[in-house]
């Protein structure tokens, strides 16, 4: 799975709700929102970051969080502390990158072949974190990734997806605690 401001289909996971239901009268949102919400409430809304039930326990039990950056760097040190049970769990909830709409059926043909051959041969999604890759480019990034990533061994494979996961799940992070006012994201990054 891929993030970055070229939404792909495929990417349909949308951006958690880290304000919570909403009650009547005000409530607070962003960071303070996420801050004051029931630890389960937090925890599924942190799963739609990364899918690792470990990671979102981790998370949410640390609350409350100062500000966005000390939660990103408890997100950080959580991932950075995933099992490989934990990574795989997290692996299961990605999908995989899809073309957008009006793409040639060349690029179809070796965006899933490239995508078989990644599954065959580490037993998992690719994940691919493009937060500062232009929309024009995310194609090109993602094929060019998947193929050099091919070549590692498995062990350097496993350390490279947990680095793209952690990224990928701060980035969601960020964007799913964002003022409504001041973000332009309608769909959300899985």
């Amino acid at each position: 799975m891929l993030s970055g401001p070229s939404e792909l289909p495929g990417q349909t996971r949308s951006a958690p709700d880290l304000t919570g239901p909403r009650p009547s009268g005000p409530r607070p949102t962003g960071l303070d929102g996420f801050n004051g919400m029931p630890a389960d409430e937090a925890e599924r809304a942190l799963l739609a970051c990364c899918g690792s039930h470990h990671w979102a326990r981790r998370v949410a039990a640390h609350r409350p969080y100062p500000d966005l950056e000390s939660l990103l760097a408890a997100a950080d040190e959580a991932a950075y502390d995933l099992t490989p049970g934990d990574l795989a769990e997290a692996l299961a909830c990605e999908s995989l990158t899809l073309l957008p709409d009006g793409a040639y059926s060349a690029a179809h043909t070796a965006l899933s072949a490239a995508h078989a051959a990644y599954e065959s041969r580490f037993g998992h999604v690719f994940v691919i974190c493009l937060d500062d890759t232009a929309p024009e480019e995310s194609l090109d990034q993602v094929l060019a990734g998947i193929r050099s990533r091919l070549t590692n061994d498995p062990d350097e494979e496993r350390v490279l997806t947990a680095e793209e996961l952690r990224r990928l799940a701060k980035g969601r992070l960020t964007r799913s605690l964002r003022p409504a006012g001041n973000c332009a994201v309608s769909q959300g990054t899985p």
